[in-house]
């Protein structure tokens, strides 16, 4: 089993500096559960090299001065690293005998995934995962916050999920990444239209088109939803489809790391998937499940 999705920061702190220790308890702790390999994926805008590429990103395509004030604070906050450093800790780790990853979490910017795949083709990563996690600015999976949330209420879930899956494509046909992650996070807070088989179906024609594995995560069940990324349905039509999987937690502390492995293996059993992407340098390599 592998955990293909981990944070270094928790979400209330940016600012605490990693250390290899960290990476080493995350190591230890992925053994304990039966997860032999690791990726370290932290989130490409906490790094400022991102940040000031991209910019106000969302300037063009949000209307809602609110929701535009509401994700520049968001970013602000949690910006301010440096991703050479980061890169550097993780080179380290795998120095030392570690088994370690160097990932990043890629958040979709809309019409500027060329230019983050440039940035990104500077350094050493092993593994690129691609998420989408606000449309325009409107932050749809911060179920903490009640001023985001509340925008569930007064949009139409199927348009929601109209508009998340029209950014899963571009991202997926852009090439900049190699895991679509969590790939139905759309989902989280549990607002799924009547019949959402157009969607799973794209999602699935979008991973598989562009060459991407897809992820299969124990996060959801920590989330309202209160399922696994992605839904049954969608993992079927990844199978289908040929999609290569990968495992993960998405955890952000040490006592998530490989969260729910047991669980993930017997959904993997079930849905006859016998071997899981690993990534070197970018580069695929199928290895067999091993059961945790």
């Amino acid at each position: 089993m592998l955990d293909y999705h981990l944070h270094l920061w928790t979400h209330e702190d940016p600012t605490t500096w990693l250390s290899l220790d960290q990476i080493a308890a995350y190591c230890e702790r992925a053994q304990m559960q039966g997860v032999e390999e690791i990726a370290i994926t932290e989130h490409i805008h906490r790094f400022a090299q991102a940040t000031d590429l991209v910019g106000r990103f969302w300037a063009s395509t949000e209307p809602d001065p609110q929701l535009q004030a509401q994700i520049a604070g968001y970013i602000d906050w949690h910006t301010g690293s440096d991703l050479d450093a980061y890169v550097e800790l993780c080179l380290e780790a795998k120095a030392a005998g570690l088994p370690v990853k160097i990932g990043m979490e890629v958040d979709y910017y809309r019409g500027q995934m060329d230019e983050v795949s440039d940035l990104l083709a500077e350094y050493p990563f092993d593994v690129l995962l691609g998420s989408v996690h606000w449309i325009g600015g409107w932050q749809f999976d911060d179920i903490d916050n009640k001023a985001q949330m509340a925008h569930w209420d007064t949009r139409d879930v199927d348009a929601c999920w109209g508009a998340y899956t029209e950014a899963i494509e571009e991202l997926a046909a852009t090439g900049a990444c190699d895991v679509l992650a969590h790939p139905d996070l759309i989902k989280v807070n549990g607002r799924i239209p009547e019949n959402p088989t157009e969607w799973w179906d794209r999602i699935a024609e979008a991973a598989s088109a562009s060459g991407m594995a897809a992820e299969l995560s124990s996060a959801g069940w920590r989330k309202p939803v209160g399922e696994q990324y992605p839904s049954i349905p969608l993992l079927d039509r990844f199978v289908a489809a040929g999609v290569p999987m990968t495992t993960a937690s998405d955890a952000h502390a040490t006592d998530r790391v490989a969260d729910r492995s047991e669980d993930l293996g017997a959904i993997i059993d079930a849905a006859g998937i016998t071997t899981l992407a690993s990534f070197e340098g970018r580069v695929r390599t199928d290895v067999p499940v091993r059961s945790v």
